[in-house]
């Protein structure tokens, strides 16, 4: 099947200053990637990996510097009138900030029913209402009438990202990109929001790209789903996120996951032990070591790494950008059977 969104060999370059000082920042290298319908990936990373840039460009705002982003298998770029508009529905984008997504000058149904009275799923304003107060009742919000009448600064943060959730909704899309969704509510509502989302990704067959550095919600929400991991730009390897998280192949995924605190000592496995990197410094986008770009940090370094950039290559039942891998894998297996 034709997947419903394929990024192929897409790369984004920006550039700060003027002049002289004008400098290539390059954000995205290389990404290849296929969503399809009703699927959710956890994409995860440290702070500057590309994982939003990547989330903005598959919903076109940001355009690939080279490469290209497939919607039904048609350039996005390329899409005109009714395909756009299509385009335009089927991917909607739940944001972190949910203050700064919301015009805090008009109430919550004036920001909500503008785009679906717009896009023409309604014909005026009482259908409109009828709509978002069906919306509002399906992602907790009751009683939707009160919040309808409400301004941003009147909600809570968890209030809030309800309301995100609904509005994108609100376009019957197809694709979802919610970019660190939960990183700014209490602890408490983050299970709630999170299972929000897998309920309506099992009831609206919504796909979820699903932005974040936390590893224990993306395992929480991609259980049965896939899981990408960024470094400096690059998908270093993805896999079934139960494989990856109890098999991490990439060191780097390997250091993550180790840092990931456990309450309980004994259930740590031995790919949660605390990996020692070389150092705890990330290169700079503006200066790139060459080769492998995680070799300054990673403890399985060797002299291969320091000259040649790996590519992702089949290992484990996923794909992974690791000159040591399978290497690094049998050595774990080896090192587990001794200790048994």
């Amino acid at each position: 099947m034709t997947p419903l969104i394929e990024i192929k060999n897409a790369g984004i370059t920006f550039t700060s200053g003027t002049g002289r000082n004008r400098q290539s920042i390059p954000a995205l290298t290389n990404v290849n990637l296929s969503i399809h319908t009703g699927e959710i990936i956890a994409v995860v990373g440290e702070s500057g990996c590309g994982k939003t840039t990547m989330g903005k460009m598959v919903a076109g705002i940001h355009r690939p510097t080279e490469g290209e982003v497939l919607y039904n298998g048609r350039n996005i770029w390329s899409l005109k009138g009714k395909d756009y508009d299509d385009y335009r529905r089927g991917v909607q984008m739940v944001h972190q900030d949910s203050f700064a997504a919301l015009n805090p000058n008009k109430t919550i149904f004036q920001s909500l029913s503008l785009p679906i009275i717009q896009h023409k799923i309604v014909k005026n304003a009482a259908e409109a209402e009828e709509m978002l107060t069906g919306l509002l009742n399906e992602v907790g919000l009751n009683p939707p009438e009160i919040f309808l009448e409400k301004y941003p600064h009147q909600l809570s943060g968890g209030q809030r990202q309800r309301i995100l959730l609904a509005r994108a909704l609100s376009m019957t899309p197809k694709l979802i990109v919610a970019d660190e969704p939960v990183s700014m509510v209490d602890v408490s509502l983050r299970i709630s929001l999170l299972s929000l989302m897998a309920k309506m990704k099992d009831k609206h067959n919504v796909s979820f790209l699903y932005i974040t550095h936390d590893l224990g919600t993306a395992r929480y929400i991609a259980a049965g789903g896939r899981i990408v991991v960024m470094y400096l730009g690059r998908m270093i390897e993805t896999n079934s996120i139960q494989q990856a998280v109890t098999h991490p192949m990439h060191p780097y995924f390997h250091a993550l996951i180790s840092a990931v605190p456990e309450a309980n000592p004994r259930r740590r496995s031995e790919y949660a032990m605390e990996l020692p990197l070389r150092s705890l410094d990330m290169p700079s986008l503006l200066n790139l070591p060459e080769g492998c770009k995680f070799h300054p940090r990673c403890p399985y370094y060797c002299e291969r790494c320091t000259r040649e950039e790996p590519v992702l290559h089949e290992a484990n039942g996923g794909l992974v950008a690791c000159h040591r891998a399978e290497e690094i894998l049998r050595e774990r297996e080896q090192n587990s059977q001794t200790s048994v």
